[in-house]
């Protein structure tokens, strides 16, 4: 099955007729799909340093109970890979569009699932088992969600802007990590712990489903993207893009994940084991750090278009290079300021690390997108995308509490976090930037043909 040859003419006239607001339409999805996605997402993460624990895990001391937690919460990084196969197969196939509404359905369902699942007090070991099984199917949905928001708005747009458009995806993390954080933060402060840690926690999860009715009804209206839509006029699509792109262009998958370990690494160290470590070792509220990585999360409201837009003038390589060595230059004066600090400097701390983030993650997706030809472009981009969840973002927290505990010192993580960017810096040195090229699948182009 491909899309359909009334639909793929459809796109291709929008190009001239309806491609303003099309154009819209597609950047609102993109950052509305993936606005839901990463909420569920991060209310996990959340769920998993301040609830989990003592939920699923009672019987564990607190060292052990954290992380069996990140574990489970690991577990989700390592399906992204597997969710980027899958949906790249059949966003390559049949179109961006239908691809997403489903990554957006299981993602939503999954969440629901998890706002209404019992403890092990209640159900014994069948929760934890439970909760391990959707967020594979979490980390499976965000495996197949990135790419196909990125592209539907890069492949709609201005080709001069690009880096901005593509931005419009990656929006979707912070304003999710604000709705995510902020409904927990808000519960957090106007409840009794009791009342939190027993039903309150749950609220947020529930409210996902909410969001996914307005996420399919802004997916439904769109039309599939005009590169896409040529490819299949053209019936140029691939029998196997999903093996034909990591045959082809394995160097590049291997690139971009490697172009994200000093984004994704500490990113996921900065707002979710930062929960852990400041409430745990040095004692401070849960709302007091929620409070600081939800500003943190709306200052990149700003900072990752603005860097994504950067990128269109000056190229990605130049802007993403430099957020790379910021990170690795502030690895130990941030951890200073967490062992030492006092609220004011350690509440800025949290919200200036995401600074040297959003100068990678803005220009990011198109960094990325750009590097794959359009019929293999939603496979190649999400497995490059994810594959760095395995061994950046997912074991980040894992590592980290256990770098912790071994060393009694947080100065290990700073090095965790300067290898990450040295990672990084030289994968992104050696990725072609194709921010000035035209990234439209040639016409004379042929790939093996469809059956």
């Amino acid at each position: 099955m491909v899309l359909g040859d009334e639909e793929a003419a459809k796109a291709l006239n929008a190009q001239d007729t309806e491609r303003p607001a099309q154009v819209r339409r597609a950047a609102l999805a993109s950052a509305i799909g993936t606005t839901i996605e990463w909420y569920d997402f991060f209310l996990y993460n959340t769920a998993a340093a301040l609830i989990f624990p003592q939920l699923f895990f009672p019987a564990s001391s607190s060292y052990a109970g954290a992380m069996q937690s990140f574990a489970t919460y690991a577990v989700g990084f390592a399906a992204r890979p597997m969710g980027a196969a899958i949906f790249g197969y059949w966003g390559d196939r049949i179109g961006r569009k239908t691809t997403l509404i489903v990554t957006l359905l299981l993602m939503g369902i999954a969440s629901g699932v998890v706002g209404m699942l019992p403890g092990t007090e209640t159900i014994g070991v069948a929760a934890p088992i439970i909760l391990v099984t959707l967020r594979l199917i979490q980390g499976i949905a965000i495996g197949g969600e990135w790419s196909g928001s990125v592209l539907l708005a890069m492949e709609w747009g201005d080709q001069s802007k690009r880096g901005l458009l593509g931005s419009f995806a990656q929006i979707g993390v912070p304003v999710g990590l604000v709705l995510g954080t902020g409904g927990m933060t808000l519960l957090s402060a106007t409840l009794s712990d009791e009342a939190f840690d027993s039903w309150g926690w749950r609220v947020p999860f529930l409210a996902s489903l909410i969001l996914v009715g307005v996420g399919l009804m802004i997916r439904l209206r769109i039309l599939e993207t005009p590169m896409f839509a040529a490819v299949v006029a053209e019936k140029r699509t691939s029998r196997s893009p999903v093996v034909d792109v990591a045959k082809q262009h394995w160097r590049e998958i291997l690139l971009s994940a490697g172009l994200r370990f000093s984004e994704q690494m500490p990113f996921y160290l900065f707002t979710s084991y930062v929960l852990v470590y400041v409430v745990e070792e040095r004692e401070f509220s849960k709302t007091f750090v929620l409070n600081a990585v939800l500003v943190a999360a709306a200052l990149e409201l700003v900072t990752i278009p603005w860097f994504a837009q950067l990128s269109d003038r000056f190229g990605r390589k130049r802007v993403y290079l430099t957020g790379a060595v910021l990170t690795g230059l502030i690895a130990f004066p941030y951890f200073a300021v967490l062992e030492n600090g006092g609220h004011l400097i350690l509440f800025v701390a949290v919200v200036l690390s995401m600074i040297p983030h959003a100068m990678q993650y803005g220009p990011q997706a198109a960094l990325i997108g750009e590097s794959f030809p359009t019929h293999l472009r939603y496979g190649g981009a999400g497995l490059g995308y994810q594959l760095a969840s395995v061994f950046a973002g997912g074991p980040a927290p894992l590592l980290a509490t256990w770098l912790l505990h071994q060393t009694g010192t947080p100065y290990s993580i700073s090095v965790y976090i300067v290898l990450a960017a040295t990672v990084t810096v030289l994968c992104c040195w050696f990725l072609p930037d194709r921010s000035r090229s035209d990234i439209a699948d040639p016409a004379t182009y042929s790939p093996r043909p469809t059956r």
